[in-house]
């Protein structure tokens, strides 16, 4: 039994010894061989690698991706004109020499290496902007500012062992006490043009309004001219055939006045009139007085 866990104990400690000289790279990192605390070897190909166990043999993983930096703090830069602006950034990079990074970085700790280019990346943006207006960071000239920063930053990324991808500019502000009379100054010009644009849309108004009054007015005394003149027509033609007719038979058109008088007279039902049907002229078609005469007899 002795022999056999012994035969057991012996092969569990040469698989760890053959396990510790094995490593796998990704291919999403760099492999840095270390020999008794130097650098001895960067493997950039991913695959299974070998090396002697350790403490003869460390490795350290770098990774060799497209990183991104972005503004630790905000900091007001002064422009051309004396103007302060608050501008967010950032940074793409990565490792291209890992010996170098290692070397510069006194290690392989990306956030010490985020710490230094940080600054850079300010120093250089500080640079552009200084020496442009306001108008130029905003819009016309932005695209040159980035190119600057990156073509600025690009001698020092080698001393760091990195490359500068791009640079971009994510926000450009003013500062909040800046800001503040900006918008107002800002609601102050959109409230003037409102109310110039109320104003105006009020004398159209009332352009519009008056002039369809006027219209209104011309189009009802025509309407009214004209109804007066068929009217007027209407009621000629009528005495006509009223004259014409009440002249053919003189006792006719005096009962059918009798008639039209009855009617205006009674024309509600609480109308009262207290009057001698015997002696009355007003009933005197009631009682036959005003009877239409007899046509007269045809001749044979």
């Amino acid at each position: 039994m002795n022999k056999i866990g012994f035969l057991i104990a012996s092969l569990l400690v040469v698989l760890a010894l053959l396990s510790s000289t094995l490593f796998v790279v990704d291919q999403r990192q760099y492999a840095v061989v270390y020999s008794l605390g130097e650098i001895k070897d960067v493997i950039t190909e991913p695959g299974l690698n070998f090396k002697l166990p350790p403490p003869l043999q460390t490795v350290n993983f770098l990774d060799r991706r497209t990183l991104t930096l972005d503004s630790p703090e905000t900091r007001a830069i002064q422009t051309a004109e004396k103007k302060n602006l608050v501008i967010d950034w950032l940074v793409k990079w990565r490792i291209t020499d890992p010996k170098q990074f290692i070397r510069n970085n006194s290690g392989s700790d990306m956030r010490t290496a985020e710490a230094r280019l940080g600054p850079l990346v300010q120093a250089s943006l500080n640079e552009e902007v200084t020496r442009r207006t306001v108008r130029d960071v905003l819009s016309t000239e932005r695209e040159k500012i980035m190119q600057g920063v990156k073509a600025r930053l690009a001698d020092d990324a080698k001393t760091f062992g990195i490359e500068i991808v791009d640079v971009r500019i994510k926000r450009v502000d003013f500062p909040s006490s800046v800001a503040d009379s900006v918008y107002r100054r800002m609601e102050s010009e959109r409230k003037q043009e409102a109310n110039r644009l109320r104003s105006t849309g009020a004398a159209e108004g009332e352009r519009i309004r008056a002039d369809a009054d006027r219209k209104r007015e011309v189009i009802l005394a025509n309407a009214y001219r004209e109804a007066q003149k068929v009217k007027g027509e209407g009621d000629a033609k009528a005495s006509a055939l009223y004259a014409d007719a009440f002249g053919r038979d003189a006792a006719f058109a005096q009962f059918y006045r009798s008639l039209e008088s009855y009617k205006t007279s009674f024309n509600k039902k609480s109308d009262v009139m207290v009057l001698d049907p015997a002696s009355s002229e007003f009933f005197k078609a009631m009682r036959g007085g005003l009877a239409p005469a007899a046509a007269a007899p045809r001749k044979k």
